[in-house]
Formats: C-alpha cells, sequence, structure tokens
C-alpha cells in the first residue's frame, strides 16, 4: 500500500518498501495472532491485519498520538481484527492472547525483555525486529548470540525520485536492518554446521 493512503502525523510510519518485506518475513497464516510492537502510525498493523481473515493484530503503542493515529487508521480502511493497546511492553503483554507472529519496529529500549517475553510466553513464535539505529542492531545480535538463536539479517534501503527542475534525483532513505527470528531457531535445534545470526 503507498504510504499516502495513511492517516499520518509526527510519529514515524514504517515506509511502504520496508513494510513489504517485513510483513513476508512474518509468513503470516490467515488466522494468526500478530503483536505489532512500537505500532506507531498503525501501517504494518493494519496491512497485517487486512491480510488475514481470522487473525487478530494487537497494535501495542505507549505514545497517545501513535495510539489514535493507530485507531484512526484502522477506522480508515475498517480493519475490525486490529486491537489498539496503549502501554509499554514486556509489561502491557500480560494478559493477551499468545502470539505465533510478532514484529517490534520499535521497543522503546526494551528489547531484550520484549523478546525473551514473547519467545517465553511461546516458544515457537516467528519474530521479525525493524532496526534502524545501529545501537538496536548491536542489542538485537548480542541477543541471538548470548542466546544461541540463528536469524537471518537483511539490509533495506530504498531510494524514491524527488523532482528538481527538469530532472529527477534518487533520494535514499534510511537503511533498515530486518532481523527475522523463525521458531525453533535455537543453536542447540540447529545441525551440525549452523552457526548463529
Amino acid at each position: 500500500m503507498k504510504d499516502e493512503a495513511f492517516i499520518r502525523g509526527r510519529v514515524p510510519m514504517t515506509k511502504s518498501e520496508v513494510r513489504a518485506v517485513s510483513i513476508s518475513k512474518l509468513e503470516l497464516e490467515d488466522d494468526s495472532i500478530v503483536y505489532d510492537i512500537g505500532a506507531g502510525t498503525g501501517s504494518v498493523a493494519v496491512e497485517m491485519a487486512l491480510a488475514m481473515r481470522h487473525g487478530h493484530v494487537y497494535a501495542i503503542e505507549q505514545k497517545e498520538e501513535g495510539c489514535e493515529l493507530t485507531a484512526k487508521n484502522k477506522e480508515h480502511f475498517g480493519v475490525w481484527n486490529l486491537t489498539v493497546v496503549r502501554g509499554k511492553a514486556p509489561d502491557i503483554l500480560e494478559g493477551l492472547p499468545a502470539a505465533d507472529r510478532v514484529f517490534i519496529g520499535g521497543s522503546g529500549g526494551e528489547l531484550t525483555g520484549i523478546l525473551d517475553w514473547v519467545r517465553k510466553n511461546n516458544p515457537f513464535v516467528r519474530i521479525v525486529i525493524n532496526a534502524i539505529s545501529l545501537e538496536t542492531l548491536s542489542v538485537a545480535t548480542q541477543y541471538l548470540r548470548e542466546k544461541g538463536i540463528r536469524a537471518e539479517i537483511v539490509s533495506i534501503q530504498a531510494a524514491r525520485a524527488k523532482r528538481l527542475g527538469d530532472y529527477h534525483l534518487m533520494e535514499g532513505q534510511n537503511p533498515v536492518y530486518i532481523i527475522t527470528i523463525e521458531p525453533d531457531s535455537s543453536e542447540t535445534s540447529a545441525g551440525a554446521g549452523q552457526c548463529c545470526i
């Protein structure tokens, strides 16, 4: 979906090219239960909800403006299978149905705690993390190494044409690291020769 289709504010939004790859990596089922942690404007949550007829998306967001934007986009697109949950993960996740898919677009500095919580709640969960900062990438890779988890890491950078007079120049977007943790991805379950991250 085009970014322009969403109601936007000052809250950061995952751009369409990154959304497409991230949602693809989640490998959603028709009845998946999904957490979108750090939902922001709700662009990822809305696209996931639209992709599933019988699943449900819980859009977790700690900022009031983000919750309001997600709620507006939920109404704008008419997605009934999306619930906006205001609060900070992982604490706010207590009491929600166990997720089999988790998208982490923002962790509020709690990435390790979130990963521990969702993996403990469902050892077979599939997790996709978007890391924009090198600090988040560092925390994620250190966590994977310490836990002996194998993961796929992809770096994606898109560029969009911007008109300048009679010419069009390509304007680069921020690179994003997309980290995918598949179910049963611990080193102990890997065959000989497999390695972490």
